[in-house]
């Protein structure tokens, strides 16, 4: 991407990929540094890290495709939480924050979340502790505006997808110029991001919509305006690359 007129790859930041773990071999990823772990919690409750982030789904590789795609010369930290059938828990969520942040992640992305506001103080716990360290966390939100953590955590940049957007690619921010009937009461901390265009390689011709690679593209963009600045403000950094709406007058 290019921002301030410098062209911008994410070289130098680590993105971890909090999901089912990434397939190192996937030839989206040729030359991309790929590193990681997965967690388990043992009998006594405590987590427990081992050296096998494979991807048994193929969900952890598409998003961090999705990734570097946007920043092609950022460093993968796969951080695998979900079995093969996506299952995961909010305490393994937890977890796979902790290590991603302890492990120098610039950038976290969880392309998943969880509606149970039980969890909602434990992950914004992780959450705080991890922008202490300097870390960005993008997560999926609810597209229908329904709780979602940790993407609804103030610490957080939460992303969804609009299911109506007509473009190629859009960002876009204040969701709340529309009637909140639309929305489904979401607020302005959203970032909305929609998109639907072939992706090249493996998956020429296949069209993605949604709120996870959403979340991955998002984090990609982040990655770059992070290697750009690396204290830098980043919601209001992305501000200034985003479409913001105006109904009477589209997009801007």
């Amino acid at each position: 991407m290019e921002y301030h007129g410098r062209k911008l790859s994410g070289e130098g930041i680590t993105v971890a990929v909090i999901d089912s773990g990434v397939d190192a071999r996937d030839p989206r990823l040729t030359g991309t540094t790929v590193e990681g772990y997965n967690i388990r919690f043992g009998a006594t409750g405590h987590a427990l890290l081992g050296a096998d982030f494979h991807d048994e789904s193929g969900h952890g590789t598409e998003v961090a495709a999705a990734v570097v795609r946007m920043a092609p010369h950022a460093r993968i930290l796969a951080v695998k939480i979900m079995d093969a059938q996506l299952k995961t828990t909010a305490d393994l969520m937890a977890a796979g924050i902790e290590t991603a942040y302890r492990n120098g992640s610039q950038v976290i992305n969880l392309s998943l979340g969880t509606s149970n506001m039980g969890k909602a103080l434990l992950l914004r716990d992780c959450c705080a502790l991890a922008a202490e360290a300097g870390s960005v966390i993008v997560a999926a939100a609810n597209p229908k505006g329904e709780r979602a953590y940790p993407a609804d955590l103030p610490e957080v940049i939460g992303v969804f997808a609009h299911p109506e957007c007509p473009f190629e690619k859009c960002w876009w921010f204040n969701p709340t110029t529309y009637p909140a009937s639309q929305w489904k009461g979401l607020s302005g901390k959203y970032l909305a991001c929609g998109y639907a265009f072939p992706l090249s390689g493996v998956t020429a011709g296949r069209v993605w919509r949604g709120s996870g690679v959403a979340t991955a593209y998002m984090s990609g963009r982040v990655a770059c305006l992070r290697q750009a600045d690396p204290q830098g403000p980043i919601v209001e950094q992305i501000r200034e690359i985003a479409h913001v709406p105006e109904p009477d007058a589209g997009y801007r």
